[in-house]
């Protein structure tokens, strides 16, 4: 009987011994399985630098093409989205915020928020993929279009400005001077003026009259300025803080009865005369591969070449033009026809 009793514990201690191992192994199973699943996901960030319509569209194109990549947000990808709402400070504390926590990526749209993730995560050698940037050679994101050669890699919106000319001609037989209202900070518009001046005198425009502002509550006395010039038109280009205050510039035109042209085709929904419009859904989800690339680890950003693109369609406000009594021209009649908040 005392043998049996005896027998019997030693089983019974066995028994737990070995149920005690394989619960532990399973456990570290387990463990091991969630780590291996926690290693495939990605954080980035994604600084937006304000909201306008070309850059919310960069964003939406941003997100399906890391989709595209295999990179679903909620799935195995967070992203830690944030609107500097036009203020450089912003941007610089958000990339820096950002930089600390060590994401795998930072996104940035717009030059001004580029320029930010840039300063915040070079020391890291975290890489930033920008877009909306209309040369980043001049905002020292990158060394050249062909190789980045820095942490920086991304896209180009180089504005269809020929195009744009041409456009602004067909409409206004009679025209003389354009009137631009810039950021001086800005380098893509300093870079976007200085094309036009040169392309101007091939389209029979005797000036270019451009006012330089440093920030938003210039902007009112700056588009006064251009109307009392006496430009027959204000052209915009997609500097952030002029177009943030759009509404702004269209008064001041509306007054003299004179036309503003877009950059892109938000601005026309917003109530400029018409544009050559780049694809900024279309950019973005190409800059979003980009980035998805470099999250699989199969693009280096210093080798990488920057995505440009540089054609556009024509898009034009009925609205406008019947309220500014032109007619549009034939070789315009088959583009986008929109009518003004149409696309709100």
């Amino acid at each position: 009987m005392r043998k049996n009793l005896v027998s019997k514990v030693i089983a019974a201690a066995l028994t737990a011994a070995l149920a005690m191992s394989l619960t532990a192994c399973g456990s570290s199973s387990s463990a091991s399985t969630t780590e291996s699943s926690s290693g495939d996901k990605k954080t980035i960030g994604v600084i937006q630098y304000t909201t306008v319509p070309s850059l919310d569209n960069c964003y939406e194109g941003f997100v399906k093409g890391l989709a595209d990549e295999g990179f679903v947000e909620g799935e195995n990808l967070t992203i830690d989205f944030q609107n500097a709402n036009a203020e450089v400070s912003t941007a610089d504390t958000e990339a820096q915020t950002m930089a600390q926590k060590k994401y795998d990526l930072i996104g940035a749209i717009a030059t001004p928020a580029a320029m930010s993730a840039y300063g915040a995560c070079k020391a890291d050698k975290i890489p930033v993929v920008f877009t909306a940037v209309s040369d980043p050679v001049s905002a020292q994101l990158v060394k050249s279009l062909d190789k980045s050669e820095t942490i920086c890699a991304g896209s180009s919106d180089q504005l269809p400005l020929e195009a744009q000319l041409q456009m602004i001609r067909a409409f206004l037989p009679e025209a003389k001077k354009i009137g631009v209202l810039y950021t001086t900070s800005e380098p893509n518009s300093i870079t976007n003026l200085e094309t036009l001046k040169e392309l101007a005198p091939k389209y029979d425009f005797e000036s270019i009259e451009a006012i330089g502002v440093t920030n938003s509550s210039e902007i009112a006395a700056g588009a006064e300025s251009l109307v009392a010039s006496g430009v027959d038109c204000i052209n915009n280009f997609t500097d952030n803080n002029v177009v943030n205050n759009l509404p702004t510039v269209l008064q001041a035109a509306s007054k003299a009865n004179i036309p503003v042209f877009g950059s892109e085709e938000g601005q026309v929904y917003d109530g400029c005369l018409a544009s050559i419009s780049i694809d900024y859904v279309a950019l973005g989800e190409e800059t979003g591969k980009i980035a998805g690339k470099i999250l699989k680890e199969k693009l280096k950003p210093e080798d990488s070449e920057i995505y440009t693109a540089n054609e556009g369609t024509p898009f034009v406000n009925t609205d406008v033009a019947k309220t500014l009594g032109i007619e549009i021209p034939s070789e315009y009649q088959d583009g986008t026809m929109v009518t003004t908040g149409s696309n709100k």
